[in-house]
């Protein structure tokens, strides 16, 4: 489905519900799946969330979780761990190029028996399930959080706990604290502590029931929105917190420095275009990547020049966002260059008219770039795929105001 879009009558005030943040519900659905005692509210309505939760039901033989990379990583860690069970784990052909050599080789480490189907490093896995008695195993500090992640949801399962070591400095380190304030959430001991995370042994935990936070990565969308709207301009999402487990609450932040306040109450946040915007934003996102293709599109709808850093976990994402964004921007008129880790905008005043914006079977492209509609006529290609995280997300655009033609 492509779609064209338009700002139909300016920016409308209004409040959107943005359904519970996938990586908080996608950490407590396998929690869940090891302890039954836990109910979990508010899980996202995410394709990713639904793969995730469909794959944890399922006894079948073969599961194919398509494009969500979070279910791999984390089944690859929940059916090693399972006695008993033997799976051949599969996705799409995307899915089959990105890399899980980190996450096979601990697990291996500490006996799990896992195969690869077709290419070394790289899904399809046999795994065939296995009790785990080693508790300890090394990690480079700077692999994607989820490796590590997948590790520590599975880690008190094992009959000793698990004691990891990451070596060097840590990417994405609000990933792994969000994980490790889970487990204690749900009775989990759990500790990081000069670069070492050890968790004890739980075979059972007390009945629990935690609602899931609102998802801030979909947010962000909405903060471009008003960044790119008139001054004065609101929009309310809720239900959020002002202390989140999200590292993507540095929104709130970031955003400041593109003209938008925001005011939390309650469990509501309120965004206002107050129209005081820097000429240049110089960020480090190591800690938040999936926040990078909104802002990059965000600053080249408002004529800002940007440099972004620590982006080197966006070339194994659902496409490689880095050269993704570089093609989408510059067939707008941007001049963009990329390097392994970084994207430098410079700033500009022009904006070509209905371009076509491919998406690489990647959500955050298609909706980073649908805010641009308040500034010219944008056509997003292959749009559905925007359900990976956010199936309402077009419906939610139209609430705003912005005119959603399908073509």
């Amino acid at each position: 489905m492509n779609i064209l879009l338009k700002a139909s009558f300016g920016m409308l005030s209004s409040s959107i519900h943005i359904t519970g943040s996938k990586s908080e519900s996608n950490r407590l659905l396998l929690l869940q799946a090891l302890y039954p005692q836990i109910i979990v509210k508010n899980v996202s309505d995410s394709d990713d969330s639904s793969v995730m939760t469909k794959a944890l039901e399922s006894d079948d033989s073969v599961i194919d979780i398509h494009h969500a990379g979070t279910a791999m990583r984390f089944l690859t860690a929940y059916f090693a761990v399972t006695p008993g069970r033997e799976v051949v784990l599969t996705g799409s052909a995307r899915m089959k190029e990105r890399p899980i050599g980190i996450l096979v080789d601990a697990l291996r480490s500490l006996g799990a028996k896992i195969e690869y189907v077709e290419n070394e490093g790289y899904p399809p896995l046999r795994i065939t399930g296995a009790e785990i008695n080693s508790d300890k195993v090394t990690l480079k500090a700077n692999i994607s959080s989820q490796y590590i992640t997948a590790l520590l949801l599975v880690a008190a399962k094992l009959k000793n706990g698990l004691e990891i070591t990451l070596d060097g400095e840590i990417t994405s380190l609000p990933y792994l604290q969000m994980t490790l304030n889970l487990l204690n959430q749900v009775g989990i001991s759990a500790t990081l502590e000069n670069n070492v995370i050890t968790v004890g042994p739980v075979q059972q935990v007390k009945p629990i029931t935690l609602t899931v936070e609102s998802d801030w990565s979909s947010a962000s969308y909405f903060y471009s929105l008003v960044a790119l709207a008139q001054k004065g301009t609101e929009v309310s999402l809720s239900s959020y917190v002002q202390k989140s487990l999200q590292g993507d609450s540095a929104l709130a932040e970031v955003y400041k420095k593109l003209g938008v306040e925001t005011t939390f109450n309650r469990n509501t946040i309120t965004l206002k275009n107050i129209g005081e915007v820097k000429k240049q934003l110089d960020l480090n996102l190591v800690n938040t990547p999936d926040i990078a293709q909104t802002i990059a599109v965000t600053c080249f709808g408002l004529g800002v020049g940007c440099h972004l850093t620590g982006l080197h976990t966006l070339k194994i994402k659902e496409t490689d966002r880095l050269e993704a964004l570089k093609t989408e921007l510059t067939k707008l008129g941007a001049v963009v260059t990329v390097t392994n880790n970084s994207l430098t905008l410079e700033p500009s005043t022009h904006i070509n008219s209905e371009v076509a914006i491919n998406t690489y079977n990647d959500h955050r492209m298609a909706m980073a770039f649908a805010p641009l509609a308040l500034k010219t006529s944008v056509i997003i290609n292959d749009a559905g795929v925007v359900s990976k995280s956010y199936p309402s997300f077009w419906d939610d655009m139209q609430q705003v105001g912005i005119a959603v033609k399908t073509l």
